[in-house]
């Protein structure tokens, strides 16, 4: 059950603000401006370096979920007509639908964001170091909307998605806090888990003589 919570006001670090232009970037942008006047309205989508305009703190809908932690905007991306985004700082269970084989709580996981986020509008946050994944995707915190929630957390809270220790990014310390409580009331996938149940990535850290990184 989700629960209602003010929205949070997003960390300066990850909010993207515009310095003064100067007599001469004045004149570049007028250029640039009248030029856009004779572009033809067809011509492609913007290029993924501009990822921080086209998404940042700007609300979207939701059109797919493909598993816990994978979905798809209504906004296109290159000759895409949708963005695929894959949410920063967590790791749901794989489903099986796809390379790899199912794992624990993976169909559960999926329902849950299925049912959380298909069709409803969400508002994308980017980091400023890193936008995409590997395979493309937009790498992001979403909030689900209205009310600002942030979606990576409730996973995390949940037990419906493991803290992803692998890459460090702004909520890394928050998000494994989150994890460590719903581990330590038996939350979700935490309920009788057992190490050979996890991803071979967080097998590896569990494996460890400390596995939680600071």
């Amino acid at each position: 059950m989700l629960r209602p919570r003010r929205r949070r006001r997003l960390p300066d670090s990850i909010t993207f603000t515009r310095r003064p232009l100067r007599h001469a970037a004045i004149i570049g942008l007028a250029i640039v401006g009248l030029a856009a006047i004779f572009w033809d309205r067809s011509a492609p989508a913007l290029p993924r370096g501009n990822d921080h305009s086209r998404y940042h703190d700007r609300v979207f809908r939701v059109t797919r979920v493909v598993d816990g932690d994978t979905f798809d905007i209504a906004a296109p991306d290159g000759d895409q007509s949708v963005t695929r985004i894959r949410l920063w700082g967590v790791d749901a269970p794989e489903t099986g639908k796809g390379p790899h084989p199912a794992m624990h709580f993976g169909a559960k996981a999926s329902a849950f964001a299925d049912e959380s986020l298909d069709g409803r509008n969400v508002r994308v946050v980017l980091s400023p170091q890193r936008t995409r994944g590997k395979y493309g995707r937009l790498l992001a915190y979403v909030h689900l909307e209205p009310g600002g929630r942030m979606f990576n957390e409730v996973l995390l809270e949940e037990g419906y998605a493991y803290a992803d220790y692998r890459f460090k990014h702004h909520y890394y310390r928050q998000f494994k806090d989150l994890e460590k409580q719903a581990r330590r009331t038996g939350r979700g996938l935490w309920d009788g888990i057992t190490i050979d149940q996890m991803p071979p990535w967080r097998q590896t850290w569990e494996r460890r003589a400390d596995p939680v990184p600071p």
